[in-house]
This record gives structure tokens, sequence and C-alpha cells, in this order.
């Protein structure tokens, strides 16, 4: 590839690759496109960190090693990104030891050549071999790039034991205050009280965090512009409080916090609300006129979703539910995925899901069981049953996975095909009908094997579909059916 650049009167030329290239500099890259000047004129510096800083930060590093005026500039390159990727480690190739000695190495390099001016974005991913020098490293790193300015703070450990307190004095004396999003993995953090070191914070991802309520509290107290708050795996969070005065938060996601007893949400404007986690958790949502999009993912949410929802959510236009267990009223519901794990589930009850969201577009429903327990289409053949008809004219698209011979879902499915006017796709997938010895991804060239019942069951789901639903597609819908890869004979 060639590329020619006009800047002011000169060209910058980036030449073919050339392999083996003798220069490495802070990143240890070889084969790097080299960068040089073909003018009789310097170009102004601000024009050649216009052209360096968007660059990734390997190739950045290897432009560097070509004309000085881009070694100046990668002095303050904005955009530092640490990880065995790309610092260009094979950990196949090299022993564990090794590996993190060049990793340490070669961020201590990259950082004390860097001015720790001007950086915008930081990431950080210490993998598991790394653990020992953590602390003193990460200690050492973050105040030399954490600098007034920064707007993206990444810090990802990825040892399960790891020990590491995040410093919360990198974020105050003016550090923190311009920082829009921060993400922590695997780290505790305490901030106090008095903390108000990220003030034009919008984004915050704590996963595995070891904080309080209380601390998480004192942080949103001064985080006035969040509008995104994802908690994922925070295990000493009992009780969530969202103050009032977060007005701009939009989107809140608690997943898997096991300790949680309590979601007490103040904020008035959330439209995205993602829940997963104990069924015995209360959770008082507030004001929810303005929620549109519901994900929930805990024991009873069906239940929850029927006898809470209509009244409280009128405006909710998108609603994802998985449970064991069953809606009224969903006037403006556009898209539904739920899933239902429950042994001998009686999936024709379900119909009256269509008659409560008539403005429902898109229907996603699994009902993959380990084992089957409902009464096959194939054990009692009888006529099938049927629902009362009411014309749906909307919805266009509905998708079954974990597709079962199940009688009662067969009278679901020939139910939606007679009641829906506007249909488009139907697509039912038969269980592990996904996994195909011919995907690119499977480097074994193989399926792995499958127990019998579990293949027959797929077998049979297929069968049920061409003999039971297929004669019963109009001519105008696209049935797709997902079959057991053909290496998954019977």
């Amino acid at each position: 590839m060639h590329v020619v650049l006009a800047v002011a009167d000169g060209l910058i030329a980036s030449r073919a690759k050339r392999k083996g290239s003798p220069c490495q500099r802070d990143d240890g890259s070889q084969g790097a496109d080299i960068l040089e000047i073909h003018s009789g004129q310097s170009l102004p510096e601000d024009v050649l960190h216009h052209i360096h800083s968007p660059m990734p930060m390997q190739d950045a590093a290897r432009a560097a090693c070509a004309p000085r005026s881009f070694l100046n500039s990668w002095i303050y390159y904005p955009n530092l990104n640490f990880s065995n990727e790309t610092l260009g480690l094979n950990e196949n190739a090299c022993q564990k030891d090794e590996s993190a000695r060049l990793f340490y190495s070669k961020v201590d390099h990259i950082l004390e050549r860097h001015s720790g001016i001007g950086v915008k974005k930081l990431k950080i991913q210490v993998h598991s071999d790394y653990s020992a020098k953590d602390s003193c490293c990460l200690n050492k790193w973050l105040p030399k790039a954490v600098t007034p300015g920064i707007e993206q703070l990444t810090l990802k450990l990825v040892p399960f034991g790891a020990k590491y307190n995040f410093p919360r004095s990198v974020l105050l004396n003016g550090s923190g205050d311009s920082i829009q999003y921060l993400h922590l993995t695997n780290c505790s953090f305490r901030p106090t009280v008095t903390f108000g070191g990220l003030r034009s914070l919008t984004r915050l991802h704590l996963c595995i965090v070891r904080i309080t309520g209380d601390e998480l509290g004192s942080l949103l107290s001064h985080s006035l512009a969040l509008e995104k708050l994802e908690l994922k795996s925070c295990n000493l969070i009992v009780y969530l409080k969202v103050p009032h005065l977060l007005q701009r938060l939009d989107y809140l996601l608690v997943y898997s916090c096991a300790r949680l007893k309590v979601i007490d949400n103040e904020a008035p404007n959330i439209s995205n609300f993602t829940f997963g986690g104990n069924s015995t958790v209360q959770l008082s949502l507030g004001e929810t006129l303005q929620m549109k999009n519901l994900t929930m993912h805990r024991c009873g949410s069906v239940l929850y979703a029927r006898t809470e929802l209509p009244s409280s959510m009128p405006n909710l236009e998108a609603l994802t539910v998985h449970s064991q267990t069953e809606y009224s009223k969903f006037l403006r519901l556009r898209h539904l995925s739920t899933g239902f794990t429950k042994p001998s589930y009686h999936y024709l009850s379900l119909a009256s899901c269509f008659d409560a969201a008539p403005s429902l577009e898109t229907f996603n429903l699994d009902v993959w069981q380990r084992h089957m327990k409902n009464v096959s289409i194939f054990a009692d053949p009888t006529d099938l049953r049927q629902m009362l008809e009411l014309q749906h004219h909307n919805l266009r698209m509905v998708r079954i996975t974990g597709f079962s011979s199940a009688k009662s879902l067969i009278e679901l499915t020939c139910h939606v095909l007679k009641s829906v006017t506007s249909f488009e796709c139907m697509t039912s997938e038969a269980p592990y009908s996904v996994l195909r010895c011919t995907d690119r991804d499977n480097k074994s060239g193989k399926c792995s094997p499958l127990e019998r019942d579990i293949l027959m069951e797929g077998h049979k789901a297929v069968m049920a579909i061409r003999r039971y639903i297929e004669p019963r597609v109009p001519f105008t819908v696209k049935l797709h059916v997902l079959e057991p890869c053909s290496c998954h004979s019977v």
C-alpha cells in the first residue's frame, strides 16, 4: 500500500513495508512502515503531532523510529495502551516469567521517555503472570500518565487474586477532573466522603472492584455529569443508592453483586436498566416513566414484569427477561426476548404475550433444556390445541432457540403462524445447531461429541418442524431451520 499526504508545501509518503527493520524503539516492533519527509522544509510541530496522534500505539512507535520530528511527537503521544498484544508479546514464544519481565521493562521504557503531558487515553491490562510486581509498578506508572487533561482511564488486572489498591490520590489535584470514562477491574477503590476528583465523569464501569455502597455513594455524589453506570461482581455492596443529583444518568447495569440486598434509585431519567442477580434483591427504581429498555436475569423476573411493570413503565419498548417462571398489557413494547428453562413449561400459554403487546415487532424465545420433560408431539400426535385468535399486524420476526419436539411448543408456533399477518421471517434452532465442524474458529475440524439423548432430541425437533410447522408457513414468510451439524448423525 502506498499513501501520499499533502501537508503545507511538503509531502509525507508511506513506503512499502520493510521486514526485519533494525529499528526497535519502545515497543520492540519490527517490519514497521517507515515514514520519511520528502521535502526541503520541516513541517510545523503541531502538524506532525496532528498526523501522529491518531495512529494506533504500535504504529506511532514505529513512526518515531524514522525522522526526529516524529520522535519528538512520540513523547507527547496521547493514547497509551499497554497489554501483551499492543506490546507484541507472544506468550507462546517465551516463558511466563520472561513474558512478565518484558512487559514491565517495555512499559517502563515507554513511560520513562514520555513527557507525561498530553495523555488523553490510558489503558493498562496486567495479565495473570504479572501479579508479583503489580503494586510497585502501577504506583509508579499511574502518576506518570494520569495528568490534567486525561479523558479515559482503564485498568484491568486479570489475576483473580490481585490485591491492588487503586490510589485515589492519582485522581486528585486536578488530574481526575477531566476524566470522562473510568473502567477498573479486579482491584480495591476506596473514595472518601470528601473525594471530588471525577467531576467530568460520564461513564463509570467497575468490575470485581472492592468498594462499599457508602464509598460508591461518595463517588457518585461528586460525579454529576454521569450518564452510564455499570457494576459487575462488586461484592462489598449491600445497599446501592443512586442519588437524585444524577440528572443525566441514562443507563444503569447491576450484575452479579453477590451481597446486594437493595437497589434504591432516585435518578429520574434512567431509560435503560439491566439487572442480574438474586430474586431477593429489593428493587426500588423510583421514577420509571422514561424507561424504554429493561433487561432482567433472575428467578421470578417474568412475574415481576407481569405484575409491576405495566403501570410503572408505560413507555417500555424493549424487554428481556430470563427466568424459570410468565405478562399484562405493554402497549408500546416492540422487542421482547425471554427464556424459560423450567421443565415441562406450558409454552402455548405464551400466546397471551402477543395479545398483551400489540406493537411487538420481534420476539426471541430461548427454550433450551438439558432434559426435555414436556410431552413430545410424537408421543401424543392427537389434534393440536388452539388459542383464541387475535390478528397481530406488527410482529415481523420470531426466533426460537433450543427448539424441541415439545407438543406445547409446536402448538405455540402454529398459533403464531396463524394469527400474525405481518410475518417476514421465522428462525428455529435445534439444540447445539450453531456448532459446526466447518466453522473457521473450529481448529480441530470436527464437533465435540454430543450425548445421545441430546442428539436424538435435536433430530426429533427438526422432524417436528418439517412435519407440523413447515406446511403451515405462508409462502410470504421465510423459514430458517438450523439443524444439528451433519457430523452428528443418528
